[in-house]
């Protein structure tokens, strides 16, 4: 069966133009075997000359046909959905903001092992202890944390204490 080039808006010689001010090689390759089409040369032939296979040609031409030159161009994967909402994520950057709470959650400070626990008591949502080093990057957190301070410490001994190194 013969290969069908519907769209008609660019001639074989435009298509050859348009792969020579392109700056993927892959696309261009593709407008060049379809160049070839289009001046009646086998898809066979065509294909083989652009390095492909036949059937993958078959289904660059009917992208190009949907979409143009467009079409021809490789897209970019959409990758896994998030697990956190962007709310969800606005309610982690606040955790650790404002610093864990001994009582509830048992640490002084926030390791991603905590916050993937609280995470997950709180949204029931498993995420690996990695992915939480990645959710705080991109809620662009880096790694300084102040010193954590101990819940027993006594403001005004430390006072007194530094009092007494001033004088003496």
């Amino acid at each position: 069966m013969a290969l069908a080039i519907t769209r008609q808006d660019l001639s074989a010689a435009e298509l050859r133009k348009s792969a020579a001010r392109s700056r993927d090689a892959n696309a261009a390759r593709r407008m060049l075997a379809i160049a070839l089409v289009l001046e009646g040369v086998s898809r066979e032939e065509a294909a083989e000359s652009c390095g492909m296979d036949r059937q993958t040609l078959r289904d660059w031409v009917h992208r190009y046909n949907a979409e143009g030159l467009a079409g021809l161009v490789n897209r970019r994967a959409p990758g896994p959905a998030p697990r956190l909402s962007s709310e969800q994520e606005a309610v982690v950057a606040r955790w650790v903001e404002e610093g864990p709470d001994l009582e509830r959650d048992g640490v002084v400070r926030w390791r991603c092992r905590d916050l993937q626990e609280r995470i997950s008591s709180e949204f029931r949502v498993s995420l690996h202890e990695r992915t939480v080093g990645k959710l705080l990057a991109k809620l662009r957190f880096r790694r300084l944390s102040v010193r954590p301070q101990h819940p027993q410490s006594d403001p005004a001994a430390q006072a007194a204490f530094r009092g007494a190194l001033l004088i003496g």
